[in-house]
């Protein structure tokens, strides 16, 4: 694996419902904000970084990394963050997370890259054992194009897309609390 080849985005544009409607990325978690938990996961793996968020961009840009919004406007789901972030990297591999994972496997680059390069695959996404992750995923910059057509047709299901493309899975059963994520006020309180 060239680490140069691959961008990572992190996924932080979304409404954050089930979280009172604070932006979960900036949310304070054992101290600190998720995100910069991610961040300090992910910088070893990729060659850059960028936040996808739709609000609290110039609190985003302090971290030094390049933030872009959705170029679809009304909160569209993770589809949209992903669409923008391929549109807005120019890297041949984009590895995409959520904001919302703060011990994200320190290997999920390399995994998944070797997954998607062993099966012959466009996407790799990750399985931790007991489900898929579908928003750990790293995908070809190619799938833009399929996307960004996806998106035009209305669709906005991550599953529904990931059904039409060539998908390989990337087993982490080893590492099933890394996918733990943070969707409501009292897991904030886990270690």
């Amino acid at each position: 694996m060239r680490q140069q080849e691959i961008s990572a985005v992190i996924l932080a544009g979304g409404q954050a419902r089930r979280m009172g409607g604070e932006d979960k990325g900036l949310i304070h978690y054992q101290q600190k904000p998720l995100v910069e938990h991610v961040l300090t996961r992910l910088k070893p793996q990729v060659g850059t970084l960028a936040i996808n968020a739709n609000r609290n961009l110039e609190r985003y840009k302090k971290y030094g990394y390049a933030v872009f919004s959705d170029q679809l406007s009304g909160f569209q789901g993770p589809l949209a963050g992903i669409s923008s972030a391929l549109h807005n990297t120019r890297s041949p591999y984009l590895l995409i997370v959520p904001c919302d994972s703060p011990h994200l496997p320190l290997n999920l680059a390399e995994r998944l890259y070797n997954t998607l390069q062993h099966e012959h695959a466009d996407i790799s996404i990750a399985f931790d054992g007991q489900r898929q992750q579908p928003l750990f995923m790293l995908l070809k910059q190619t799938r833009q194009v399929s996307l960004d057509a996806y998106l035009q047709q209305g669709g906005l299901a991550v599953h529904r897309w990931l059904e039409t493309e060539k998908v390989a899975i990337s087993d982490f059963f080893d590492q099933t609390r890394a996918f733990q994520n943070i969707n409501h006020p009292e897991e904030l309180n886990r270690p």
